[in-house]
């Protein structure tokens, strides 16, 4: 039976845990991280907790004293152990605004890990290139709040709900300008010989950990990468598309409607950059 770690402490998730007036729940008043981990390691970990607490202090959210990176690390560790996916697993880290009514005055946070085996699949690079969309659906706010990882998920999860019912494997979201911001679980790069262009964070995008992580890495070895706008035309005339998350690093695309893309530059940026954090 698996469990989660609610506050630090240990209880089985099959059973109620969070109260019915939790804010997370009632209003999306918090934020989430998705971690990968890999024997007994947080991949990226040290984007991954400065990403966490730079959105708590954007929320305003009341952290306790001990409310720090290396507690959590251990706590996550204790429940993988628990839950036997230490070895690799993924790991959701949520932090909400305590319990109570949208004006009722703030509490301390309060925070879930939960945690699962992950299949060896997500140390390798797809096989199958990605067929993907634009969702129709929404067009994504850019201000100070489209960069986290907000617990108000739900234009995504419908676009994921489409991509579903089109055999998408993946759409990509509209910001508010038109251009593109993100995709549903993941952020976006354009790629031809070796220039790269992925939407700006002013372009509502996702302030994705491994997005950070491939622009330093590829800066450092003489890419071209450009953060800017990105538009329907460059999926269209682009040699290749890939789209990055932090627990499969990344996965190519094959095709947008009627355009097809390569993966040569995408297959050498994943051997290069993505296999070492795996090994």
């Amino acid at each position: 039976m698996n469990s989660i770690c609610l506050n630090g402490k240990i209880l089985p998730a099959d059973k109620p845990a969070l109260m019915a007036d939790n804010r997370g729940y009632r209003y999306g008043d918090g934020l989430f991280e998705t971690m990968k981990m890999i024997n007994g390691k947080i991949v990226l970990e040290k984007y991954h907790f400065e990403r966490l607490f730079n959105g708590i202090k954007l929320l305003k959210l009341r952290a306790p004293l001990l409310f720090k990176a290396s507690a959590l690390r251990r706590e996550i560790l204790k429940t993988c152990k628990k839950n036997k996916c230490d070895q690799l697993g993924r790991i959701r880290l949520s932090v909400f605004r305590g319990n109570g009514g949208l004006y009722d005055e703030s509490k301390n946070l309060q925070w879930l890990i939960e945690c699962w085996p992950a299949d060896i699949s997500v140390n390798r690079i797809n096989k199958n290139g990605l067929v993907i969309d634009i969702f129709p659906g929404m067009q994504k706010l850019c201000d100070v709040f489209s960069n986290i990882k907000s617990a108000s998920f739900l234009p995504y999860a419908m676009a994921a709900q489409y991509a579903k019912e089109k055999k998408l494997a993946d759409c990509l979201i509209h910001n508010v300008k038109g251009h593109i911001a993100d995709a549903t679980i993941a952020n976006v790069f354009l790629v031809k010989n070796k220039l790269l262009i992925t939407p700006a964070l002013t372009e509502g995008c996702v302030n994705g950990v491994m997005r950070r992580y491939l622009i330093e890495k590829l800066r450092a070895s003489n890419f071209d990468v450009r953060e800017g706008v990105v538009t329907k035309n460059d999926l269209e005339t682009f040699d290749e598309v890939f789209l990055t998350n932090a627990m499969y690093g990344l996965r190519w695309v094959k095709q947008f409607r009627d355009k097809k893309y390569d993966n040569t530059q995408t297959l050498r940026i994943y051997n290069e950059f993505i296999t070492p954090l795996y090994s």
